[in-house]
């Protein structure tokens, strides 16, 4: 399972590093922000059907289905002769990946005793530390020493090979089964969620053609729609902080979508406002990583002495803290390098509250809802980190790309987003 994780994770840090040059080579600027965007949307769509199928015949067949849509999706992106044909490879590993993450969290839920939970997701997070200090490079090395294709073809052998071995565990799985029905319309609104989140992600593109106003219309419109899909995807009260697992649930979106809007451009502001050199800019990301394992590691070694909502809120003041930093040397013009140490508390931060998040989720499961439970957390995670950044694209496109006010309005809707996670953390005590 691990091997897995670690490598959905170096697939997602690597592809960023050969982007530029696959867009280079087949002039597809046009589907630059789409190679990103949709896999992340329709990913979704596969959390949805993976939870569905997970709890009507346990994870088995999810997890091998999703395995083979993101192994296929890699390999239809590493023989691509063309833009269109590298993004539609993204988004079938997209789906896959989107999953393969259900299907695993199912599986812990199946495989490990409730007290093992703490530590199992501590390993996972530790599963990001080493594709987020060499993934970048690595993959960096095999584009200029023998092609880019080999980012995603090399990973489709790993994962065969890290699928050898899952299957001799899963051979003395037993799947429980409901034998429920398909919920088919909870299918069909990850769908409309998925479009939805696609057409605010893309609304940013549309600035040279449209008024800044109508570009705010749209992204905002369309992260509306995709909200209200959301109470057929989550649990009821979610959106509403409802005490318990929905609040569990949308802590997750939440979260996630302050963490991702501030550290997706922090590399950008490095270089754009200090001169630094991507390197340099990178370090935030490789400090934050390994402060996110080390968090984790510690969370689970204490799972039993420090509460969920303990563990919770210290993550997330922890953020808010680093978002501080971060926002002082934005607008005062600060060093960058205390904004530099100062994502290592957010990377803390999320160390913290990630794994407890999933720990608290599987409490609030029976063996009936696991899987649509953790298909709602994933979809939380992936729509909130998705709607922000479609937030902070908008932001971009209609401020400025390199203006400070910029890169200080993204960093201040990561903060309002933490402010609320904080506000309504106390309401996911079981």
């Amino acid at each position: 399972m691990l091997a897995m994780i670690l490598l959905s994770a170096f697939e997602a840090l690597a592809v960023t590093t050969v982007m530029p040059t696959i867009s280079a080579e087949f002039d597809g600027a046009s589907l630059y922000a789409l190679a990103f965007s949709g896999p992340l949307a329709v990913g979704v769509v596969g959390m949805v059907v993976a939870g569905n199928w997970s709890d009507r015949t346990g994870p088995r067949r999810p997890l091998f289905a999703s395995v083979i849509f993101f192994a296929g999706g890699l390999l239809v992106a590493g023989l691509a002769t063309n833009m269109e044909l590298l993004v539609l490879g993204r988004l079938v590993s997209g789906l896959g990946g989107g999953g393969l993450t259900v299907a695993l969290f199912v599986l812990v839920a199946r495989v490990f005793p409730e007290r093992l939970h703490p530590k199992v997701f501590a390993a996972f997070a530790a599963a990001w530390v080493i594709p987020s200090l060499v993934g970048p490079l690595v993959a960096g090395v095999v584009a200029e020493t023998v092609g880019w294709r080999w980012v995603f073809l090399g990973v489709v052998v790993l994962v065969i090979l890290a699928m050898g071995m899952v299957v001799p565990v899963m051979r003395g799985f037993e799947a429980v089964s409901t034998g429920g029905p398909w919920k088919l319309s909870r299918i069909v609104w990850s769908v409309v969620a998925a479009c939805a989140v696609l057409v605010a992600s893309l609304s940013g593109q549309l600035a040279d053609r449209l008024d800044g106003t109508v570009v705010w219309m749209l992204a905002v419109a369309a992260i509306v729609i995709a909200v209200v899909s959301l109470r057929t995807l989550l649990p009821p009260g979610a959106l509403l902080a409802r005490q318990g697992l929905p609040t569990v649930i949308l802590l997750r979106g939440l979260v996630s979508g302050a963490y991702f809007a501030a550290e997706t451009y922090l590399p950008y502001f490095f270089t754009s406002q200090y001169q630094l050199t991507p390197a340099l800019a990178g370090l935030a990301l490789s400090f934050a990583g390994l402060s996110w394992a080390g968090a984790s590691w510690l969370q689970g070694k204490y799972s039993e002495r420090i509460s969920d909502v303990a563990s919770i809120r210290a993550g997330i003041l922890l953020v808010l803290f680093a978002l501080a930093i971060v926002l002082a040397c934005s607008i005062f013009a600060l060093s960058p390098a205390l904004a530099i140490v100062g994502w290592l508390f957010a990377g803390a931060g999320m160390g913290a509250m990630y794994p407890r998040l999933s720990v608290a989720m599987l409490r609030l499961s029976s063996v009936t809802n696991q899987g649509f439970n953790s298909s709602a957390l994933a979809i939380s995670d992936s729509i909130g980190a998705a709607s922000s950044l479609a937030l902070t694209a908008a932001i971009f496109a209609t401020a400025g790309a390199v203006s400070a006010f910029s890169f200080t309005a993204c960093f201040l809707l990561a903060a309002a987003l933490a402010l609320v996670a904080l506000a309504v953390s106390g309401r996911a005590r079981s």
